[in-house]
């Protein structure tokens, strides 16, 4: 009797790398559906395609002798979940520095040779002089292009969450500024220095010489900040802004040459710390599929 034996060794064999082939063609299909798919589904666009409005307070953290206060208003728009652009426009007030307050203490309200205080030997201004050399920005602002790439959710206990995104600013910022010094202290324009044909010789004191930091100033800005979504349409708004551009806060003859010109200007970077309340509109958000 014959007993005819079918070899079982490579038709296994032949099974399995079917059964390899088939999984690797079913693997790269499900690769390319998951390619199609978004990163996260059903996901809420806080920002796009919307309109942000943020009343807003800011006040500057490196002031030397004036620290600026004030409140305005962002609006900006964005047009998707990461680019948008906006402006920001503030207006202020002007505190003395503890800085300032020690220096006016230990100045005479008025030089001269009766208070003890000669400036043609000292060049130490009066009291009344160094206050109105100094200068304020009653208005201030900034136009620029936001990128968000970061955002998520947070979570307090496993109970409270909140969704938040981060975002950076850079543009163009432009600032009002004003000094006060009058004619009775800023009487002095040094002509013998800038005509030589003038019979006037120069006092060589720049305390009575006009501060020349007032007016507009345009120049860069940066910044950066988070969002902290309360609901769907209302974010606290946490920021730090630089606006940067030529100034001489003091007013005074900072490079020592004996008077006051536009080369005492320096350029700056005025630094603030901002909170408001950003409205998004239209208040019904979408979701991704």
């Amino acid at each position: 009797m014959t007993t005819n034996k079918t070899p079982r060794i490579p038709t296994l064999a032949a099974l399995g790398a079917l059964a390899v082939l088939a999984g690797g063609a079913a693997d790269a299909h499900a690769d390319r559906a998951l390619d199609q798919q978004p990163a996260v589904r059903n996901r809420l666009l806080l920002v796009a395609k919307r309109l942000e409005a943020t009343p807003l307070f800011e006040a500057t953290i490196n002031a030397d002798f004036r620290a600026i206060i004030g409140g305005g208003l962002k609006l900006e728009y964005h047009l998707g979940d990461m680019l948008s652009f906006g402006a920001i426009g503030v207006f202020s007030a002007s505190v003395n520095t503890k800085l300032t307050d020690r220096v006016l203490d230990t100045l005479e309200e008025e030089c001269g040779e009766a208070a003890g205080c000669m400036n043609d030997q000292t060049r130490e201004p009066s009291n009344t002089e160094f206050a109105q050399h100094l200068n304020k920005m009653p208005f201030h602002g900034a136009a620029y292009l936001s990128l968000t790439p970061w955002y998520g959710k947070l979570a307090a206990f496993g109970r409270a969450f909140v969704n938040f995104d981060f975002y950076f600013q850079g543009g163009v910022a432009f600032a009002n500024l004003t000094s006060s010094c009058d004619g009775d202290i800023c009487n002095d324009p040094h002509p013998g220095l800038n005509d030589p044909e003038a019979m006037i010789t120069p006092d060589d004191n720049p305390n009575n010489d006009a501060p020349l930091n007032n007016g507009f100033r345009p120049g860069l800005y940066l910044g950066g900040g988070i969002h902290v979504f309360i609901n769907d349409f209302l974010a606290v708004d946490l920021a730090v802004r630089d606006y940067a551009f030529t100034d001489n806060p003091s007013g005074a003859d900072f490079n020592a040459d004996l008077f006051v010109d536009d080369s005492d200007s320096r350029f700056l970077h005025h630094l603030f710390a901002g909170v408001g309340v950003s409205i998004m509109l239209p208040a019904k958000v979408k979701r991704t599929r």
